[in-house]
Protein backbone atom coordinates (compact mmCIF):
# COMPACT_ATOMS: atom_id res chain seq x y z
CA UNK A 1 0.00 0.00 0.00
CA UNK A 2 1.11 3.42 -0.74
CA UNK A 3 2.14 5.43 2.04
CA UNK A 4 -0.50 7.70 3.43
CA UNK A 5 0.32 10.44 6.52
CA UNK A 6 -2.87 10.99 9.30
CA UNK A 7 -3.88 13.77 11.63
CA UNK A 8 -5.76 11.99 14.29
CA UNK A 9 -7.49 14.09 17.36
CA UNK A 10 -8.30 12.27 20.62
CA UNK A 11 -5.60 9.57 19.82
CA UNK A 12 -4.88 9.18 23.52
CA UNK A 13 -7.80 6.50 23.44
CA UNK A 14 -10.67 4.83 22.05
CA UNK A 15 -10.91 4.75 18.62
CA UNK A 16 -7.76 7.72 18.24
CA UNK A 17 -5.99 5.07 19.66
CA UNK A 18 -6.77 2.05 17.64
CA UNK A 19 -6.82 4.52 14.60
CA UNK A 20 -2.96 5.54 15.32
CA UNK A 21 -1.97 1.54 16.27
CA UNK A 22 -3.69 0.10 13.23
CA UNK A 23 -2.29 2.78 10.67
CA UNK A 24 1.33 2.89 12.06
CA UNK A 25 0.69 -0.71 12.19
CA UNK A 26 0.15 -0.59 8.32
CA UNK A 27 3.27 1.45 7.89
CA UNK A 28 1.81 5.23 7.37
CA UNK A 29 2.60 8.08 9.07
CA UNK A 30 0.42 9.71 12.05
CA UNK A 31 0.57 12.63 13.65
CA UNK A 32 -1.73 12.19 17.15
CA UNK A 33 -3.01 15.39 17.89
CA UNK A 34 -3.96 14.60 21.71
CA UNK A 35 -4.44 17.48 24.79
CA UNK A 36 -1.71 14.66 26.99
CA UNK A 37 1.01 14.07 24.98
CA UNK A 38 2.35 11.57 27.69
CA UNK A 39 -0.20 9.31 26.86
CA UNK A 40 0.76 8.52 23.13
CA UNK A 41 4.79 8.46 24.23
CA UNK A 42 4.58 4.95 23.78
CA UNK A 43 3.38 5.60 19.95
CA UNK A 44 6.27 7.55 19.50
CA UNK A 45 8.62 5.17 21.20
CA UNK A 46 8.10 2.36 19.07
CA UNK A 47 7.08 4.29 16.20
CA UNK A 48 9.81 7.25 16.36
CA UNK A 49 10.23 7.66 12.56
CA UNK A 50 6.55 7.24 11.47
CA UNK A 51 4.70 8.99 14.72
CA UNK A 52 4.74 12.68 15.72
CA UNK A 53 3.34 13.96 18.52
CA UNK A 54 1.10 17.01 18.84
CA UNK A 55 -0.29 18.97 21.84
CA UNK A 56 -3.71 19.90 20.58
CA UNK A 57 -6.94 20.77 21.34
CA UNK A 58 -9.57 19.60 19.30
CA UNK A 59 -11.82 22.95 20.41
CA UNK A 60 -9.20 25.31 19.57
CA UNK A 61 -9.92 26.18 16.20
CA UNK A 62 -7.23 29.13 16.02
CA UNK A 63 -4.49 26.34 16.37
CA UNK A 64 -6.02 24.14 13.50
CA UNK A 65 -3.46 25.73 10.71
CA UNK A 66 -0.46 25.38 13.07
CA UNK A 67 -1.43 21.31 13.53
CA UNK A 68 -1.43 20.96 9.34
CA UNK A 69 1.80 23.24 9.42
CA UNK A 70 3.80 20.85 11.34
CA UNK A 71 2.48 17.85 9.71
CA UNK A 72 3.77 18.87 6.62
CA UNK A 73 6.84 19.93 7.65
CA UNK A 74 7.32 16.70 9.14
CA UNK A 75 5.74 14.26 6.42
CA UNK A 76 5.30 16.56 3.61
CA UNK A 77 2.17 15.71 2.91
CA UNK A 78 -1.29 15.42 4.63
CA UNK A 79 -3.52 12.11 3.61
CA UNK A 80 -6.38 11.85 6.28
CA UNK A 81 -7.67 13.45 8.35
CA UNK A 82 -9.50 12.16 11.13
CA UNK A 83 -11.73 14.37 13.54
CA UNK A 84 -12.86 11.91 16.10
CA UNK A 85 -12.34 13.66 19.81
CA UNK A 86 -15.46 13.55 21.38
CA UNK A 87 -17.58 12.92 24.29
CA UNK A 88 -20.74 13.03 25.78
CA UNK A 89 -23.02 15.15 28.13
CA UNK A 90 -26.61 13.05 29.50
CA UNK A 91 -29.54 14.95 30.70
CA UNK A 92 -32.84 16.12 29.63
CA UNK A 93 -33.32 19.52 27.57
CA UNK A 94 -34.27 21.22 30.37
CA UNK A 95 -31.51 20.27 32.66
CA UNK A 96 -28.63 20.55 30.32
CA UNK A 97 -27.00 24.41 30.11
CA UNK A 98 -26.05 26.47 27.47
CA UNK A 99 -22.77 26.52 28.27
CA UNK A 100 -22.54 22.46 28.18
CA UNK A 101 -24.33 22.22 24.88
CA UNK A 102 -21.14 24.78 23.73
CA UNK A 103 -18.84 23.12 24.77
CA UNK A 104 -20.14 19.79 23.07
CA UNK A 105 -20.79 22.19 19.43
CA UNK A 106 -16.91 23.64 19.99
CA UNK A 107 -15.68 19.70 20.32
CA UNK A 108 -18.02 18.22 17.43
CA UNK A 109 -18.49 20.92 14.59
CA UNK A 110 -16.86 23.80 15.15
CA UNK A 111 -13.57 22.25 16.01
CA UNK A 112 -13.34 19.71 13.49
CA UNK A 113 -14.65 22.67 10.71
CA UNK A 114 -11.96 24.92 11.34
CA UNK A 115 -9.40 21.72 11.06
CA UNK A 116 -10.96 20.46 7.71
CA UNK A 117 -10.65 24.20 6.37
CA UNK A 118 -7.05 24.03 7.31
CA UNK A 119 -6.55 20.51 5.61
CA UNK A 120 -8.15 20.87 2.18
CA UNK A 121 -5.83 23.46 0.38
CA UNK A 122 -2.91 21.14 0.32
CA UNK A 123 -5.77 18.18 -0.19
CA UNK A 124 -7.10 20.14 -3.27
CA UNK A 125 -3.84 21.11 -4.39
CA UNK A 126 -2.69 16.95 -4.44
CA UNK A 127 -5.97 15.89 -5.70
CA UNK A 128 -6.01 13.50 -3.14
CA UNK A 129 -7.31 13.31 0.41
CA UNK A 130 -9.84 11.02 2.44
CA UNK A 131 -11.53 13.12 5.83
CA UNK A 132 -13.31 10.82 8.68
CA UNK A 133 -15.43 12.28 10.50
CA UNK A 134 -16.56 10.45 13.90
CA UNK A 135 -19.95 10.61 13.96
CA UNK A 136 -22.42 8.15 15.68
CA UNK A 137 -25.55 6.07 15.69
CA UNK A 138 -26.64 8.94 17.60
CA UNK A 139 -25.77 11.15 14.88
CA UNK A 140 -28.82 10.25 12.61
CA UNK A 141 -31.21 9.04 15.50
CA UNK A 142 -32.12 10.90 18.89
CA UNK A 143 -33.85 9.46 22.45
CA UNK A 144 -34.30 11.01 25.56
CA UNK A 145 -31.37 12.20 27.40
CA UNK A 146 -28.81 12.58 24.99
CA UNK A 147 -29.98 15.60 23.29
CA UNK A 148 -26.99 18.12 23.49
CA UNK A 149 -24.34 14.97 21.98
CA UNK A 150 -27.41 14.17 19.07
CA UNK A 151 -27.51 17.80 18.50
CA UNK A 152 -23.51 17.89 17.93
CA UNK A 153 -23.10 14.96 15.90
CA UNK A 154 -26.28 15.75 13.89
CA UNK A 155 -24.76 19.23 12.94
CA UNK A 156 -21.63 17.41 12.26
CA UNK A 157 -23.55 14.86 10.09
CA UNK A 158 -25.29 17.68 8.02
CA UNK A 159 -22.16 20.06 7.31
CA UNK A 160 -20.01 16.82 6.26
CA UNK A 161 -22.95 15.79 3.69
CA UNK A 162 -22.68 19.21 1.87
CA UNK A 163 -18.54 19.37 2.83
CA UNK A 164 -18.81 15.96 0.32
CA UNK A 165 -20.33 17.55 -2.56
CA UNK A 166 -18.03 20.54 -2.27
CA UNK A 167 -14.84 18.49 -2.16
CA UNK A 168 -15.55 15.40 -4.57
CA UNK A 169 -14.41 17.68 -7.56
CA UNK A 170 -11.19 18.18 -6.64
CA UNK A 171 -10.30 14.19 -5.59
CA UNK A 172 -11.18 14.13 -1.88
CA UNK A 173 -13.92 12.02 -0.01
CA UNK A 174 -16.17 12.36 3.39
CA UNK A 175 -17.04 9.54 5.01
CA UNK A 176 -18.96 10.22 8.45
CA UNK A 177 -18.71 6.51 10.45
CA UNK A 178 -21.20 6.11 12.74
CA UNK A 179 -20.57 4.09 15.50
CA UNK A 180 -22.79 1.75 17.91
CA UNK A 181 -21.21 1.17 21.21
CA UNK A 182 -17.77 -0.18 21.21
CA UNK A 183 -15.27 -0.37 24.75
CA UNK A 184 -13.34 2.92 24.42
CA UNK A 185 -14.03 4.33 27.40
CA UNK A 186 -16.77 6.96 25.72
CA UNK A 187 -18.84 5.39 28.75
CA UNK A 188 -16.59 6.07 31.36
CA UNK A 189 -17.03 8.13 34.28
CA UNK A 190 -14.30 10.45 33.49
CA UNK A 191 -15.49 10.67 30.37
CA UNK A 192 -19.64 10.60 30.28
CA UNK A 193 -20.63 13.69 31.96
CA UNK A 194 -24.23 13.03 33.88
CA UNK A 195 -26.04 16.48 34.36
CA UNK A 196 -27.89 16.44 38.15
CA UNK A 197 -31.33 15.39 37.51
CA UNK A 198 -34.37 17.21 38.53
CA UNK A 199 -36.97 16.20 40.20
CA UNK A 200 -39.13 16.52 37.18
CA UNK A 201 -37.14 14.15 34.90
CA UNK A 202 -35.12 11.61 37.71
CA UNK A 203 -37.52 9.27 37.28
CA UNK A 204 -38.25 9.73 33.09
CA UNK A 205 -34.77 9.31 32.80
CA UNK A 206 -33.58 6.85 35.15
CA UNK A 207 -33.36 3.81 32.98
CA UNK A 208 -31.38 6.29 30.38
CA UNK A 209 -28.60 6.88 32.57
CA UNK A 210 -28.10 3.76 34.69
CA UNK A 211 -27.83 2.06 30.60
CA UNK A 212 -24.68 4.48 29.67
CA UNK A 213 -23.33 4.81 33.16
CA UNK A 214 -23.95 0.75 33.38
CA UNK A 215 -22.41 -0.29 30.15
CA UNK A 216 -18.45 0.66 30.35
CA UNK A 217 -16.43 -2.43 29.58
CA UNK A 218 -19.40 -4.73 28.05
CA UNK A 219 -20.04 -3.01 24.94
CA UNK A 220 -20.20 -5.39 22.10
CA UNK A 221 -18.07 -3.14 19.09
CA UNK A 222 -14.28 -4.00 19.16
CA UNK A 223 -12.40 -0.68 18.45
CA UNK A 224 -9.04 -2.50 17.04
CA UNK A 225 -11.60 -4.12 14.30
CA UNK A 226 -13.48 -0.66 13.49
CA UNK A 227 -9.97 0.89 13.26
CA UNK A 228 -8.79 -2.21 10.41
CA UNK A 229 -11.68 -1.45 8.63
CA UNK A 230 -11.30 2.22 8.67
CA UNK A 231 -7.78 2.32 7.64
CA UNK A 232 -8.61 -0.51 4.85
CA UNK A 233 -11.08 2.32 3.26
CA UNK A 234 -8.84 5.12 3.56
CA UNK A 235 -6.47 2.64 1.22
CA UNK A 236 -8.87 1.77 -0.80
CA UNK A 237 -10.72 3.22 -4.32
CA UNK A 238 -13.81 3.76 -2.58
CA UNK A 239 -15.68 5.19 0.40
CA UNK A 240 -19.18 5.52 1.70
CA UNK A 241 -20.51 9.05 3.22
CA UNK A 242 -21.83 7.41 5.83
CA UNK A 243 -20.88 3.55 7.43
CA UNK A 244 -22.75 2.18 10.22
CA UNK A 245 -20.33 0.17 12.17
CA UNK A 246 -21.69 -2.63 14.87
CA UNK A 247 -24.63 -4.45 14.48
CA UNK A 248 -26.52 -2.45 16.58
CA UNK A 249 -25.83 0.76 14.68
CA UNK A 250 -27.01 -0.98 11.39
CA UNK A 251 -29.66 -2.03 12.89
CA UNK A 252 -31.11 1.01 14.72
CA UNK A 253 -29.76 3.45 11.83
CA UNK A 254 -32.12 1.15 9.10
CA UNK A 255 -35.06 1.36 11.72
CA UNK A 256 -34.43 4.79 12.12
CA UNK A 257 -34.84 5.60 8.12
CA UNK A 258 -37.50 3.08 7.64
CA UNK A 259 -39.75 4.90 10.35
CA UNK A 260 -38.93 8.65 8.88
CA UNK A 261 -40.01 7.34 5.33
CA UNK A 262 -42.87 5.65 6.78
CA UNK A 263 -43.56 9.01 8.41
CA UNK A 264 -43.26 10.88 5.27
CA UNK A 265 -45.82 8.85 3.39
CA UNK A 266 -48.48 8.96 6.12
CA UNK A 267 -48.14 12.89 5.64
CA UNK A 268 -47.36 13.23 2.14
CA UNK A 269 -50.41 14.48 1.05
CA UNK A 270 -51.23 16.86 3.49
CA UNK A 271 -47.82 18.13 3.09
CA UNK A 272 -48.21 18.17 -0.34
CA UNK A 273 -51.35 20.24 -0.09
CA UNK A 274 -49.17 23.47 1.05
CA UNK A 275 -47.62 24.39 -2.59
CA UNK A 276 -49.35 26.93 -4.15
CA UNK A 277 -51.97 25.73 -7.30
CA UNK A 278 -50.83 24.86 -10.45
CA UNK A 279 -47.13 25.68 -9.70
CA UNK A 280 -44.45 24.01 -11.36
CA UNK A 281 -42.40 22.19 -9.43
CA UNK A 282 -38.94 23.38 -8.59
CA UNK A 283 -36.03 22.36 -10.61
CA UNK A 284 -32.89 22.77 -8.04
CA UNK A 285 -29.08 22.04 -9.35
CA UNK A 286 -28.17 19.41 -7.36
Amino acid sequence: MTTQTWIITGASRGFGRALAESALAAGDHVVAAVRRPESVADLEAKYPDNCLIAKFDARDIAAAPDLVRDTLERFGQLDVLVNNAGRAVVGAVEEVSDAQLRELMDLHLFGPAALVRAALPTMRERGTGTIVQMSSQGGRTSFPGVSAYSASKFALEGWSEALAGEVAPFGIRVMLVEPSRFRTGFNGGDVLEFVEPSATYRDLLANVRADMAGTDGRQEGDPARAAEIIVSLAHGDEVPLRLPLGREAVERISRAYRRGLDEVEQWAETARSADFEGVSASVRPI
